[in-house]
């Protein structure tokens, strides 16, 4: 399948890059949409390709549908000014996702751990934040078995080691 739905007249004049994923599907996308991602430029400089270069860029960790979700994220926020080192500095909150990223985020779990590490993988900031934020607001305020509950995770602890661990780490507890 070849995609190259993400074009508009701003970014036409712009040069396409051409992107292959892990399980074969092509691509073509705006450079000024694909600079979020700073495995991708990287990789651009290393292999000294330039903007002109029809040779397809592997996307190995990355498959079809994931990578669709990605561009579709990256288009949205081509024009969002460069995130400076003083919002890494500021108290991370789960609660400031703009809400075309909640809506964007209204995946199945499967779905939003795959963003989550394509938007790791690429080095996407922006991306990686909204989709960790995600994860954190599912886990705020529930108790560690609504958690195992949501995530499907087995509790493996016995209950005598649950109560160990409960007495250990009383101090932190309300």
């Amino acid at each position: 399948m070849h995609h190259s739905a993400w074009m508009t007249a701003d970014s036409q004049k712009c040069a396409i890059m051409k992107l292959v994923t892990n399980d074969g599907e092509n691509f073509d996308v705006p450079r000024d949409v694909i600079r979020l991602s700073t495995t991708i430029n990287t990789m651009l400089q290393d292999l000294g390709l330039d903007s002109e270069s029809n040779d397809p860029i592997p996307i190995c960790n990355v498959s079809g549908p994931i990578m669709k979700k990605v561009l579709q994220w990256c288009t949205f926020h081509k024009d969002d000014p460069p995130s400076t080192d003083d919002s890494d500095n500021r108290e991370k909150r789960t609660d400031d996702i703009p809400s075309w990223d909640v809506e964007f985020l209204k995946v199945d779990q499967g779905t939003l751990f795959e963003l989550i590490l394509a938007a790791n993988y690429l080095d996407i900031k922006g991306l990686l934040d909204v989709t960790c934020k995600t994860v954190a607001n599912m886990i705020k305020g529930k108790t560690p078995e609504e958690i195992r509950r949501t995530f499907n995770i087995k509790n493996d602890f016995t209950p005598e080691e649950e109560e160990q661990i409960r007495k250990e780490n009383a101090w932190c507890e309300d």
